[in-house]
């Protein structure tokens, strides 16, 4: 080369290397690819004749290459983004040959059609590629594009591969700090995440109100997750429906109301159940194309998000948390790994609650059932054997056998005292239920106010003076038989809901929207003529059919008169052996007159005179006061047409002989062997009231 020459030469190569000294340095300098491409555009053209640099990057995970960045120092309208198999772009093939490729004549490039196809659309005639390769991993290529065919030589390339290598340090120095920051952010997001889990964990362990876990958990969840719909449902086995527990919505407007029964078909929540796994419609499009009514609603409400996750315990499904946002795309991936933690520890609080519902119950019953027999006991019914062999007896006896086996209603007719509940008692001890409770209620003699609550129990806070829940006659008798003596004097408002209980075995406490599901057997007494007050329409007619599967007519004492001496000295020695008397006789002459008595009071008048006369009676024989029944006989009416009839006549008769005190030892209602409240009622419905004067 000739002096000449070297000395034009020199200035260009100078110039040429300080171009490369500020390329070097912007590298260095930079933090982020877009910034360093767009310097590398801005001085490339100094060192070699470059219109464009692109950035292309492996994914590994998606295993594309993506045009991340792509500058240029003429105008032109370049977008990046772009995203293509390695094997069809160029930039592929420099990533897996680890090659440089030059392309001089891109009008004579057959391969990669779509790629050179954008390429010459922006005016390039040549491009140069070298890889991107540091000492850990091959990242991509670094394109160098001209407007020009044929524009880069030797030199150039050799100064485009030094420079591609330095570039190669700096993408993966930039690439590391953005994995170094994405790690501080998710570690950051995931601290709060477990803080936030932690939370809830100790508001679940600290209650077993449902209601409030889910109260903290919608609020804890909002500052994690956009959502601004939240629910709680739980399956009901025995509906196999589900329940809406707890709703917090702010716009809801009575739409949606807690504890209300629906189906899942048609709704995420019921492909969360079928799948067993999270549901989620990220789009307003998606959510639309659920019909249910609740996605339908949320729709309606501007919603466009919504993710469903089953709760899950012991292999089951036992419900489900529903979650949904006014923003689309509002569940990603890691927030439902967060959300199906959160479920984990619902689903541990929901079976933890409902346990301790189910223990709470079970125990309720318990001590319901235990104060029940212990009162029973208290009131001694061990005596309650049927006696007597008389005919009349015998035939009611062969019904009981019948009947027992079964499960049917049976209805126990006939005038007071005759020994319905005796009947009741050993229809249950002969049935395969004579090993569970056997509760009996007399319906007459609960203030119709409370017979609701008495039968089906109540909430905490039902009505006034509900402090506590109350478990019912109808819960405690789970599994057992329920007595319902009087069940003329059930109201027709509660009509209803006894016609429910027998034929679904369902039923709601009063001030609760839960269903309570028993199994009993239902036997019922009365001394009214049903079928006359269902013609007077004071008594249900379909309660009437219910009730009357099987009817039974229990005999007055004084069509079994060969069962009073018997039924006496039963009863003599009975309260003999109680009050530690040594009777051992009783006079034929007092068996006699006592088999003459009508006995308008039945068995309970008979029992209740012959405890008089052992309480009267000093020796070893039986002293009855006779004198009263003979006054009793005088003044006996005549026999009435009706049992209504002998029934006002009988109790009108009581009330003059005690001059119309009802109360007290000695008053008309211990006389008829009634309670007081009772037969205040049965006076109101005869129509009876104390003469003035």
């Amino acid at each position: 080369m000739s002096i000449e020459t070297s000395l034009k030469t020199a200035p260009s190569n100078l110039e040429r290397y300080r171009a490369l000294l500020r390329v070097a340095a912007a590298i260095t300098s930079h933090s982020d690819l877009p910034a360093l491409v767009q310097d590398l555009a801005r001085l490339l053209p100094l060192v070699v004749p470059v219109n464009f640099v692109g950035l292309s990057l492996h994914d590994p995970q998606r295993g594309v290459m993506r045009l991340h960045v792509l500058q240029a120092n003429v105008p032109a309208d370049i977008i990046g983004g772009h995203e293509s198999a390695p094997a069809e772009t160029p930039a592929g093939l420099v990533w897996e040959t680890q090659e440089p490729l030059l392309l001089n004549d891109l009008a004579e490039e057959r391969r990669w059609p779509k790629v050179i196809g954008l390429m010459r659309e922006d005016g390039v005639q040549s491009c140069f590629l070298v890889p991107l390769t540091s000492a850990l991993r091959r990242l991509g290529s670094l394109e160098f594009s001209s407007l020009t065919k044929g524009a880069f030589q030797a030199s150039d390339l050799e100064l485009m591969q030094q420079v591609g290598r330095q570039v190669a340090v700096a993408v993966e120095n930039v690439l590391n700090r953005e994995a170094a920051e994405a790690s501080r952010h998710d570690l950051e997001r995931q601290r709060d995440r477990f803080s936030l889990l932690l939370r809830m964990t100790n508001t679940i362990a600290s209650t077993l109100d449902l209601r409030e876990v889910f109260k903290a958990v919608s609020l804890c969840l909002r500052e994690m997750v956009p959502q601004e719909y939240a629910s709680l449902i739980l399956y009901d086995g025995h509906t196999q429906r589900v329940r809406l527990h707890a709703l917090d919505f702010p716009d809801n407007e009575g739409a949606l109301t807690e504890g209300t029964l629906s189906d899942v078909t048609g709704s995420l929540a019921g492909l969360a159940f079928e799948r067993r796994r999270p549901a989620i419609a990220n789009t307003l499009l998606e959510l639309k194309a659920f019909s249910h009514d609740v996605p339908q609603l949320l729709v309606r409400k501007g919603f466009r998000s919504m993710c469903s996750l089953p709760l899950l315990s012991r292999d089951r499904v036992i419900g489900c948390l529903n979650l949904a946002s006014r923003q689309e795309q509002a569940f990603g991936e890691q927030d439902v790994e967060f959300l199906s933690q959160v479920a984990g520890q619902i689903a541990l609080a929901v079976d933890n609650a409902l346990a301790y519902q189910e223990i709470t119950e079970l125990k309720d019953r318990l001590t319901e059932e235990k104060h029940y027999l212990e009162e029973e006991i208290r009131l001694e019914h061990g005596f309650d054997d049927i006696i007597g062999e008389s005919r009349a007896l015998k035939q009611v006896l062969a019904q009981v056998e019948i009947v027992a086996p079964t499960q049917a209603t049976v209805l126990i007719q006939g005038e007071t005292g005759t020994g319905k509940e005796l009947i009741a008692r050993a229809i249950h001890r002969l049935s395969d239920r004579n090993q569970r409770t056997f509760v009996k209620l007399n319906c007459a003699a609960i203030p119709t106010g409370l017979l609701e609550s008495e039968l089906f129990g109540h909430e905490r806070g039902a009505f006034t003076g509900a402090i506590a829940q109350k478990v019912g006659r109808f819960e405690l008798a789970h599994g057992g038989t329920i007595f319902l003596d009087e069940v003329g004097e059930i109201p027709l408002e509660l009509q209803s809901k006894l016609l429910r209980v027998l034929q679904e075995q369902e039923f709601e406490r009063l001030g609760s929207t839960r269903t309570v599901r028993v199994d009993i057997r239902l036997i019922a007494a009365t001394n009214r003529d049903l079928a006359k007050l269902v013609d007077d329409h004071e008594f249900r007619s379909d309660l009437y059919y219910r009730l009357n599967v099987f009817p039974i007519t229990l005999p007055p004492l004084r069509d079994r008169r060969e069962d009073i001496p018997t039924l006496v000295r039963y009863f003599t020695q009975h309260y003999a052996a109680r009050m530690k008397k040594p009777i051992d006789s009783i006079p034929a002459a007092t068996l006699e007159a006592l088999s003459r008595y009508h006995w308008p009071g039945n068995i309970r008048e008979l029992e209740n005179l012959v405890e008089r006369a052992v309480i009267l009676t000093q020796g070893p024989q039986l002293y009855v006061p006779l004198q009263e029944l003979k006054l009793e006989e005088r003044q006996a009416p005549p026999p009435s047409t009706t049992l209504e009839d002998a029934e006002r006549e009988q109790v009108l008769r009581t009330l003059r002989d005690t001059q119309w005190v009802i109360g007290g030892p000695d008053g008309a209602a211990a006389r008829l062997g009634l309670k007081r409240t009772t037969l205040t009622s049965k006076l109101k419905k005869l129509g009876l009231s104390r003469p003035r004067g």
